[in-house]
């Protein structure tokens, strides 16, 4: 790496565009989780049932999962700065409209619908790490976007409910659509490829590319793909390191849905916390988490500027954050609720140090030369959803069955056992993939006594 790509330049226009991603990201999480806060509200208003209301609740997570792959594909095709926006801006309006919705079958129409605009949002923050960040920043810059995630679920409660107390539940809906919107216009301002950047300097543009960023977007800029190595996707869904990486991921995603839905009730229900507790002693978790996140993504990113090789550098943080997930296994043996929540706390900041690093494989191994990166962010994303979808049923008949959460935890930590030894011993070496077609012609220059 020559001299001029080994420091980092002053101007960072790379961080102020992860940054925007992140607000994205944000932006998506309170959209996602706005019903949640407001169906005390509007369940009266709609006629919906306890049984209606669980059911919508969990329709957005289907088209959510179902279409991260297609999500992907569509911005490794046309790129990030159109696919997010249309993205946001699709799934904003579906927000809007709640405000207009009937009863059960409109509602529902809306949540699967808004399943569908949210499932761009991580395809595409992976594309804009793959092509602004060099390998060296690529799990912090990682971590700060997948923060986006903890803040949007932490900020969705007080910001929701204030603009239902101000103005009612209709006009939440309108408002954070709307903001969504407003973040579309900010994002096709400012938005480009490292290379069409009219504010980029060639210092941080050389930077950039010379530290193994994918700067290259053929399809954004219209070129011919007749020199690009292609892959199919088959050989994406048979190569090991995805799919390692994939089912391992799926198995995190088990526990990391637990705190996403059952957390509060176990606070409440299971620890005996008042009202006020839960809002005191009820974050402690998702703080210990966003932090775990952010330095996750730096030790990973130290390591790889110290010299370590990228795969043992994103595996030495995955392996680690997976190995504190296991802890909410043994919240399931005390009685004492702040040892309990201590080891939540540990579980779920575990679960982010990890994902960083998660996070910054698919541009890691992604075919050198492609446009894949975000097809491999959604295939991760996609089955690690599904697997999401199924811990609150899991978890809830768990509970239901034993009349404790213990049981629920255990399992939680089974499936982070399972990650470990998938993260440890399937996933094998982080590389590019090297297509089929590429090797094939690898073989046919090498001399005929060798082959």
């Amino acid at each position: 790496m020559s001299s001029q790509s080994s420091k980092a330049p002053r101007k960072k226009l790379r961080w102020f565009m992860v940054v925007l991603a992140a607000i994205g990201i944000i932006i998506n999480y309170v959209d996602r989780s706005a019903l949640a806060v407001a169906l005390p509200y509007l369940s009266n208003d709609l006629n919906l049932s306890p049984t209606q209301a669980g059911i919508i609740l969990g329709l957005f997570f289907w088209t959510y999962a179902a279409f991260q792959i297609p999500m992907g594909w569509a911005v490794d095709r046309f790129g990030s700065r159109i696919i997010f926006a249309l993205s946001c801006a699709w799934w904003s309006v579906c927000t809007a409209a709640t405000a207009i919705t009937k009863g059960f079958w409109s509602l529902s129409a809306a949540r699967l619908l808004l399943g569908v605009g949210e499932a761009g949002a991580f395809p595409s923050c992976v594309k804009v790490v793959s092509q602004w960040f060099p390998k060296q920043e690529r799990a912090f810059a990682s971590g700060v976007y997948t923060s986006g995630a903890r803040v949007g679920t932490v900020i969705a409660l007080p910001i929701v409910t204030a603009i239902i107390a101000a103005m009612g539940w209709k006009i939440a809906f309108v408002v954070i659509g709307l903001a969504g919107l407003i973040w579309v216009v900010a994002w096709l301002k400012f938005y480009r490829t490292p290379s069409t950047h009219p504010a980029i300097s060639e210092e941080e543009l050389a930077y950039i590319k010379e530290g193994g960023a994918r700067t290259e977007d053929n399809f954004a800029k219209g070129d011919s793909k007749k020199n690009k190595p292609t892959i199919r996707w088959t050989e994406l869904l048979n190569n090991r390191a995805v799919m390692g990486m994939t089912i391992a991921y799926s198995c995190t995603s088990f526990v990391l849905y637990f705190f996403i839905t059952w957390f509060p009730a176990y606070l409440v229900n299971e620890l005996g916390f008042s009202i006020l507790e839960l809002g005191l002693y009820g974050a402690i978790p998702g703080v210990a988490a966003l932090v775990a996140q952010l330095l996750g993504g730096y030790i990973s990113d130290t390591l790889v500027r110290k010299g370590m090789d990228i795969s043992k550098a994103r595996k030495t943080c995955i392996v680690i954050g997976s190995v504190l997930s296991i802890s909410i296994a043994f919240a399931a043996f005390t009685g004492n609720p702040f040892v309990a929540l201590a080891l939540l706390s540990i579980s779920f900041a575990g679960m982010t140090f990890a994902d960083s690093s998660v996070w910054a494989v698919p541009a890691d191994i992604a075919p050198e030369g492609t446009d894949y990166a975000a097809s491999i962010g959604g295939i991760f994303n996609s089955f690690s959803n599904f697997a999401g979808i199924a811990s609150p049923v899991v978890i809830g008949a768990l509970v239901g069955a034993t009349g404790s959460f213990a049981a629920g935890f255990i399992t939680a930590g089974a499936f982070a056992v399972i990650s470990l030894i998938f993260y440890v011993f399937v996933t094998g070496k982080l590389e590019p993939i090297e297509p089929k077609d590429q090797r094939k012609a690898i073989i046919t220059k090498l001399p005929k006594e060798i082959i």
